[in-house]
């Protein structure tokens, strides 16, 4: 059962990875310091969107209007840092 959990957090991590990553390729190419016309940046950025955008949208749907700024993925983020402690924390009574 520890297995079990330790590769449930594990994934969890990977997930924040993914999401950082995403966070500041998405800055990179606001600032214009990628382009989305360079092919490995454009299949990193469309890679990324297609894994991360399934668990964005319906953050993004109760979330109010922003004014551009798009606050799902920090939100994705607290959920991810709650559950990791919420795994380590109790997996005591989990084995």
């Amino acid at each position: 059962m520890v297995s079990l959990i330790e590769i449930l957090l594990m994934a969890l991590g990977i997930a924040k990875l993914l999401i950082f990553a995403h966070f500041i390729l998405s800055w990179l190419i606001s600032f214009q310091v990628l382009n989305l016309s360079q092919p490995i940046v454009s299949q990193i950025w469309y890679g990324l969107q297609r894994l991360l955008e399934p668990v964005y949208a319906p953050i993004r749907k109760r979330l109010p209007q922003m004014g551009g700024l798009d606050l799902s993925p920090l939100i994705v983020l607290f959920a991810i840092i709650a559950l990791e402690i919420i795994l380590r924390n109790n997996i005591a009574l989990l084995v």
